[in-house]
């Protein structure tokens, strides 16, 4: 596993396993688990928990249980207060495959849990319980977990189609976002997401409204430990800008996150809290740029515009 700071790791935990999280869960951090499914098993489950008592039981905020050997195999979710189980949410679908290895993220927001496995969302839940009582995290069943990880994500994750000062829904690439009403001075462009194991390369791309102009091009590219910066205009290439200010900030299987902040005359880039470069606007009207794609091999957590 690999995470920027994290805040917690548990190493191949022996299940079943119970964990406090440190300070609390709180809105926009996210766990991330890695393991496997036995060929053999039935059911495996997730609890957040407010604290760890076994009687009376400790209310279950969040119960995330896979279900591999019915007619119809579902993840049930659901909370249990005061001992008593709420209505079950049921999804009769399933990420998960006996046999195989997973990543499991669950990005936790002020008003639910969002869950992806393998880079794909797979669901939502909505918060029953007052999250500031989850302290504890139990995992059961039957399942190999070799890595956990809570980090802090900072901003939150919610459905939209475009890019406002609000972040957008975990997507997969290639990702195209709609730049509300075009950049500006000062504006700021976040984006979080985590390299694949094999990465080459991926790119981000900032394009003017109505063509295919690219007024910046941003191309890590892992196996050269190269940083390309460009500009496509009127058809053609401009010249490749390379020099960074740090180290190649990028490795494969490794989180990141990328700020492209607007100034009057050049965009300036960090990356995992470092600053990278300086791009010199090629393109003068910022209003004009409208679109962000990001393309290549990577998976997105979250993107923002501020």
């Amino acid at each position: 596993m690999s995470i920027s700071n994290p805040k917690q790791t548990f190493l191949n935990p022996v299940i079943p396993f119970a964990g406090t999280i440190l300070g609390g869960l709180l809105p926009g951090e996210m766990v991330l688990i890695q393991g496997s499914v036995p060929s053999d098993a039935d059911r495996f489950q997730l609890d957040f928990t407010c604290g760890s008592s076994v009687k009376p039981r400790a209310d279950v905020a969040f119960h995330f249980n896979p279900r591999f050997k019915l007619r119809k195999p579902c993840i049930v979710c659901n909370t249990l207060q005061k001992e008593r189980w709420g209505r079950e949410e049921i999804l009769y679908q399933m990420p998960f495959a006996a046999g195989a290895a997973f990543e499991l993220i669950v990005l936790v927001l002020k008003d639910k849990f969002k869950v992806a496995v393998n880079g794909a969302h797979v669901l939502e839940y909505k918060h029953r319980l007052h999250l500031e009582k989850v302290d504890t995290l139990l995992i059961s069943g039957k399942i190999k977990v070799e890595a956990i990880g809570i980090t802090t994500i900072s901003g939150s994750v919610s459905p939209a189609t475009s890019l406002t000062n609000q972040d957008l829904e975990v997507k997969r690439v290639p990702f195209k976002g709609e730049l509300v009403k075009g950049l500006s001075t000062n504006r700021s462009i976040i984006i979080k997401g985590k390299t694949n194991q094999n990465a080459a390369s991926f790119a981000v791309n900032l394009i003017v409204s109505g063509s295919s102009n690219i007024a910046l091009h941003l191309n890590p590219r892992l196996k050269k430990s190269a940083f390309i910066r460009n500009s496509f205009l009127s058809g053609c290439w401009g010249e490749e800008e390379t020099r960074l200010e740090n180290h190649f900030p990028f490795a494969a299987g490794q989180y990141f996150e990328i700020i492209i902040l607007c100034d009057p005359q050049k965009f300036r880039i960090a990356v995992n809290g470092l600053h990278q470069l300086d791009y010199k606007h090629r393109v003068q009207d910022l209003s004009c740029i409208t679109r962000l794609e990001v393309v290549g091999d990577v998976t997105l957590q979250d993107v923002k515009l501020l």
